[in-house]
């Protein structure tokens, strides 16, 4: 693909190759749905965010390529990620594998 794998065109196009699918998150700021609520209202199951940077003060919106997993209500991040907001999620089925 000829680009970091870090970047969200890669890791997106393995997601999609796995047959996951991204849902975008309707979110209306400054009342955003946080990690922090997303992952309380979606306690079953594993989830895969993509989160962005929102600066309440200016009201500007920067996507990022910062992923949080959602596993059973619990976020599980490098840092307290509960404040961040995310963009977009997919959704990984149980009988779904990740790895090889």
């Amino acid at each position: 693909m000829a680009d970091m794998p870090s970047s969200n065109r890669v890791w997106k196009e393995y997601l999609r190759s796995l047959g996951l699918r991204e849902k975008l998150v309707d979110n209306e700021c400054p009342n955003c749905l946080t990690v922090d609520r997303f992952s309380r209202m979606n306690n079953k199951g594993t989830y895969i965010l993509s989160t962005c940077d929102y600066t309440k003060a200016n009201d500007i919106v920067v996507t990022g390529t910062h992923l949080v997993t959602v596993i059973d209500g619990n976020y599980y991040d490098t840092w307290d990620s509960g404040a961040d907001i995310p963009v977009s999620f997919f959704f990984v089925p149980e009988n779904k594998k990740l790895h090889t």
